[in-house]
């Protein structure tokens, strides 16, 4: 349905467009064409096609207005290049049209499209006590298409039974240790047509997270998957290219920055600090210098803790990501990824990794300047909010792939306008 939407949306401009044009030339479709997938990009990047903004309008509007402007802005770099420009008409007309327009009529499809969709009624094997919350939240996530019709730690005979009764429309293996005992009786009803799911692809399709408890449940199955994980040459190159292109873009704004830390705090300009990387080795991030010079003389603190450190020209740069550019110097030299889980101090991460299990599964990729969880989640400074932080971490280290990586980048955009996530 959001494929048929964005197609729809594409011809409803390309039309607009025509009209206002007149006569195409190469040049000027060209263009069109930039604009219109800028636009559209803008809008991914913002999750204008998300489903948590579709059930609010107000949250539609703000997305797909600000993905448009700045997509519309992104344009114009390329646009810039052409002799013959697009009339100026075309670009308003478009950036209205996909701001105050697409939004109206995406959220009113979608949760119409949404409402005639049955909810699929689950017959879970486990125990609501341990998997319950889990189960709760995807119910939340899938917009009520996931419902729960019981919970079983079933014997052969009873779960043979429930399947007679035919009221419910799938089996839901939320526990490996209890459908053990079931496996025949699962194996007949799987044959004679009967959905057998497992929990682990629910929960990651849902929640685009990898919560600690749901490893415990499926714990062979995940420690095959993250034994796997290996760096890729093709990110390898992906991160040069980024990092080679975002220093000469950014050399202006080094400069500035240089001079105002200078002037504000004096030297050190740039803040080196210990961060563990890959395999668990640690190395030296750098930084611009945000806070005083003797933030840290009593020890490591997590950011949260050195609110009233922080100098003027720090208290500026934070918001919006500045103080973490020098880390393209460290991408550059293959110490860091554009995008991978962030890098943290070794002192915190010893203590993370003997307080949260799997934590050391971060280490199997590059640690990285933005990431899944920095995009999905705030700054963690308790256990509980650093478990959450880290299930989406678990996510991207599972299921990472270019397209999620591309993803990601798009999303950052949305984290350092809108002040969201940590970095």
């Amino acid at each position: 349905m959001k494929g048929f939407l964005v197609l729809s949306y594409l011809v409803i401009l390309y039309i607009l467009e025509s009209l206002l044009v007149g006569s195409w030339t190469p040049g000027l479709f060209l263009q069109a064409t930039i604009l219109n997938l800028s636009i559209f990009l803008g809008i991914y990047a913002f999750r204008g096609f998300d489903n948590s903004n579709l059930q609010s309008l107000n949250s539609s509007l703000v997305a797909y207005s600000t993905g448009s402007l700045l997509g519309a802005l992104f344009s114009l770099i390329a646009i810039l290049f052409f002799k013959i420009k697009l009339p100026r008409e075309v670009f308003f007309s478009s950036l209205f049209l996909s701001s105050f327009i697409f939004p109206i009529i995406t959220t009113f499809v979608m949760k119409k499209a949404i409402s005639l969709i049955p909810p699929k009624r689950y017959l879970i094997i486990g125990k609501e006590t341990e998997i319950g919350e889990i189960i709760r939240e995807v119910e939340k996530a899938s917009m009520g298409k996931v419902k729960v019709y019981g919970y079983m730690n079933p014997s052969s005979v009873a779960l043979e039974q429930a399947l007679s009764l035919n009221l419910f429309d799938a089996i839901l293996v939320a526990d490996q240790k209890l459908s053990r005992s079931v496996e025949s009786v699962l194996e007949t009803a799987s044959l004679q047509g009967k959905s057998v799911e497992f929990l682990p692809l629910i929960v990651e399709q849902t929640l685009k997270r990898i919560p600690i408890e749901l490893i415990d449940k499926f714990k062979d199955y995940y420690e095959i998957q993250f034994s796997s994980v290996r760096e890729t040459p093709s990110k390898r190159v992906l991160d040069l290219f980024i990092s080679i292109i975002a220093m000469l873009i950014l050399s202006p704004v080094y400069l500035v920055i240089y001079l105002s830390i200078l002037l504000d705090d004096g030297l050190p300009i740039i803040f080196k600090q210990m961060r563990v990387g890959l395999n668990g080795n640690n190395f030296i991030m750098h930084k611009f210098r945000s806070m005083k010079k003797d933030a840290e003389s009593t020890g490591a603190k997590y950011a949260t803790q050195q609110e009233s450190n922080f100098t003027k020209i720090g208290k500026l740069m934070r918001p919006i990501r500045l103080d973490e550019i020098p880390q393209f110097y460290d991408i550059l030299m293959g110490k860091m990824s554009f995008v991978g889980p962030r890098p943290e101090q070794p002192k915190f991460a010893k203590e993370l990794s003997e307080e949260l299990p799997y934590y050391n599964y971060r280490h199997k990729l590059k640690p990285g300047l933005t990431g899944w969880a920095q995009t999905n989640y705030k700054y963690a400074a308790t256990i509980e909010e650093q478990a959450k932080k880290l299930s989406f971490d678990l996510y991207y280290i599972k299921n990472r792939s270019l397209l999620l990586d591309l993803q990601i980048i798009l999303r950052t955009f949305e984290t350092v306008v809108f002040r969201k996530g940590a970095m």
